[in-house]
């Protein structure tokens, strides 16, 4: 029987079993056709999961707040292999191209309707369009109004487990989503396993859209997914986003650099792809071989150090640092993700941070800002009588604090719906040019 992904998605977790659903639908038997989801109905696959697919007790990897969101369930995946997942698509395609064909010849009664062409994907090794989108560190006010409309207009959207539900919940309900996430020790899909998703849809003509948390540049392996497609002759273009260093960053006042204070900024990561220590010792690939030392080589007191994916090797950084000869009070930051209502950060010093941070329990995602800037925060804790920020007189020395340090904008995706509105006129022009028809008047909001 064929299921809808919003049914999916209501799915209890431990009723949850080994199948996918590839998108809602709201066409119906002939005769009452309604506007509908552009691909129609899905059907309830069942399927092996490979041993890199997400398993029932690995939600507990995903963050606490997010642990019961539809959207990083088993289902979201889809099926394990590519072939079921690219049948179910063109399957969908069919149904609705058949649904348009039974609604023009409702419409316009003649022996030469055919089915929509929007409802018919173009078949071709270059056919389909692929955006790479940056969707910044959680807050989707942070979001571009290019990722917005992309993500209203998009056939098929493959997301990251550091893009947001409160961002998803702003891709068009006639999109196909999967969830594709990745962290350290889980996988749903092997990075080539996307790549060969995306090549397959785009060789079937859809317009795909890759999520991914903050800039797709950035830490973000974009630019191997880029080269993939390109090697196959796939354009690829970019939508760039708010890298989590200058969303973190602005959130908290922190300046990335500041005259006087901070000449630079270096953005860091915590660690290296495996292999690649091997591979800077036989110079195939570049020199740095241990991330932690690369760290502090590029450190300088005039310098702000911003680390993404560092947790872990956070006691090791710390340590070398000192050993470098940074100040044992140099002002540091750990939060945990960041721009997002669920945020907790920890200010604290480098000598001081990585037991601070394992007291408080902060989890990945966390971003580390180390440097003189931390202190000009408005939200530095410690201050002489005349409210100047000061380095802590005691040690160790921390303070946890939780929740944004300013205003939620998700309210504003309920409160000023009209806003929303104005944006989503922009998708109803594209699907116009497109032949499709627009949103249903009354109902500004795209959120599910």
């Amino acid at each position: 029987m064929a299921q809808s992904l919003a049914t999916m998605r209501a799915t209890p977790a431990l009723e949850r079993r080994a199948l996918s659903s590839l998108g809602a639908s709201s066409r119906t038997s002939t005769g009452t056709v309604t506007r509908a989801g552009r691909f129609g109905p899905s059907s309830r696959v069942h399927h092996a999961r490979s041993p890199l697919r997400a398993r029932a007790g690995d939600r507990d990897r995903v963050p606490d707040g997010d642990k019961n969101s539809r959207y990083y369930s088993e289902s979201a995946a889809g099926p394990a292999e590519l072939d079921s997942l690219l049948e179910l698509y063109l399957s969908k395609c069919r149904s609705n191209a058949a649904a348009d064909a039974a609604r023009a010849a409702l419409e316009r009664p003649s022996a030469d309707d055919v089915a929509s062409p929007s409802s018919i994907p173009r078949r071709g090794p270059n056919a389909g369009k692929v955006y790479l989108i940056g969707t910044g560190p959680g807050d989707p006010g942070l979001l571009t109004l290019k990722a917005y409309h992309l993500m209203q207009t998009a056939d098929v959207v493959l997301y990251d487990r550091l893009v947001s539900p409160q961002i998803l919940d702003l891709v068009s309900t006639d999109s196909t989503m999967l969830y594709v996430g990745k962290q350290s020790g889980y996988h749903t899909r092997t990075q080539d396993e996307i790549e060969a998703m995306m090549l397959a849809f785009a060789a079937n003509g859809a317009t795909i859209v890759r999520l991914k948390g903050g800039d797709p540049l950035v830490f973000g392996r974009g630019g191997e997914e880029m080269e993939a497609l390109a090697a196959r002759g796939h354009e690829v273009r970019i939508v760039p986003g708010i890298t989590a260093a200058a969303g973190v960053g602005s959130e908290l006042g922190i300046p990335l650099t500041h005259r006087g204070v901070a000449t630079s900024v270096r953005l860091l990561t915590g660690h290296l792809r495996e292999g690649a220590a091997k591979e800077a010792a036989s110079g195939d690939g570049n020199a740095v071989a241990d991330a932690v030392d690369f760290a502090v080589t590029s450190a300088d007191l005039d310098t702000t150090l911003v680390v993404y994916m560092g947790l872990a090797t956070l006691p090791a950084l710390a340590a070398k640092l000192l050993a470098s000869g940074f100040p044992a009070d140099t002002p540091a930051v750990a939060v945990e993700r960041g721009t997002t209502h669920h945020e907790r950060r920890v200010f604290s010093t480098i000598e001081d941070l990585p037991e601070s941070v394992a007291t408080c329990g902060l989890k990945s995602p966390t971003l580390l800002i180390v440097g003189a800037t931390v202190k000009l925060s408005p939200w530095w804790p410690w201050r002489d009588q005349a409210g100047d920020a000061i380095a802590p007189t005691t040690s160790p020395a921390y303070d946890l604090q939780t929740g944004l340090p300013s205003e939620d904008t998700r309210e504003w995706f309920t409160e000023h719906s009209r806003t929303l509105g104005k944006l989503r006129e922009i998708g109803d022009g594209v699907r116009q040019t497109r032949g499709e028809e627009p949103a249903e008047e009354g109902d500004p909001s795209p959120a599910r």
